[in-house]
């Protein structure tokens, strides 16, 4: 018996050294690592993350929240409601450093009531935001970036500028599939300085739903991506006399990003704005709004 098991034995080994080899490795062989995507600090950062790729339309009316590396633009707001005309016209640079953003806002106010003109700029706003946190599912349809940012108001002392501002806010930007964005932002608003606005604390948000169309889907002349974007932003005062006064506005829009010219890439976008609850109303009853970014 001896003697017929040994040689089966021996047939057995070779049998299974054969099928190993078929397969592409051996009994002993390790199974194969995969690489992380993780990085940043703690690895709470995912390399995969579209965050900082321009999958994101800039917003209209609210703050941005995407990493921007090199961008500038120009928007201006025309309001009225109740016979006052007011224009917003905003000059902003942006700067990215690694996962940081660091932005400049100049703004400059025009109001017209009853013949009555008020003008002058706005508080300079220096603003720094950055990502904590990213979730990118394994096929990517879920890409989604948590962030913190802070903004704060520089007064310049004009008739529209009397008291500085100071906003720590925390965002989130989520992208669905390839086409369906949305980011959010929220903030708690402190007003520093004099006057009846002195102290005043107000809470702030928005959401930017957007869906990008790109050229092949959306053949344009001259335009890369085609982007409908709607808007909300809202703001609820939590001191003061006008405790619990809500204000929110809607902005439907789109955002149509240009073929580059050289290395800049301009991105225009025109948006209706219209007040949803009586807050928003008391001070605007329609408005437009206009936006030239240039990415390069």
């Amino acid at each position: 018996m001896k003697a017929l098991t040994r040689p089966l034995a021996v047939l057995y080994a070779a049998v299974m050294a054969v099928t190993a080899t078929r397969a592409g490795s051996t009994p002993d062989a390790p199974a194969p690592t995969v690489e992380s995507t993780r990085y940043g600090l703690f690895n709470l950062l995912d390399q995969r993350s579209a965050y900082g790729e321009g999958v994101f339309p800039e917003p209209f009316l609210v703050d941005d929240s995407d990493l921007e590396v090199n961008e500038a633009r120009l928007d201006w707001l025309h309001t009225s409601a109740n016979g006052q005309h007011s224009d917003f016209v905003t000059t902003e640079v942006e700067k990215g450093f690694g996962p940081l953003t660091v932005e400049l806002e100049v703004p400059f106010e025009r109001d017209v009531s009853a013949g009555s003109v008020s003008e002058g700029f706005d508080n300079l706003d220096l603003g720094v935001r950055c990502p904590i946190y990213q979730f990118v599912s394994a096929n990517r349809f879920i890409d989604t970036t948590f962030g913190t940012a802070v903004e704060v108001g520089i007064p310049v002392n004009s008739s529209v500028s009397k008291n500085a501002e100071l906003v720590p806010k925390v965002f989130n930007d989520l992208r669905l599939g390839e086409h369906f964005t949305l980011q959010s932002i929220f903030g708690y608003s402190t007003l520093f300085g004099g006057g009846e606005d002195g102290g005043l604390q107000t809470f702030e948000y928005g959401f930017v739903f957007g869906y990008t169309l790109q050229h092949k889907e959306l053949p344009l002349p001259g335009v890369q991506q085609f982007i409908p974007v709607f808007e909300l932003q809202g703001e609820t005062e939590l001191n003061k006399h006008e405790r619990g006064h809500d204000s929110l506005l809607g902005n439907l829009a789109f955002r149509a990003n240009l073929k580059t010219i050289g290395s800049v890439q301009p991105r225009l976008g025109l948006g209706f704005v219209f007040p949803i609850d009586a807050g928003a109303r008391q001070d605007v009853h329609w408005g437009v709004i206009t936006s030239l970014v240039f990415e390069y």
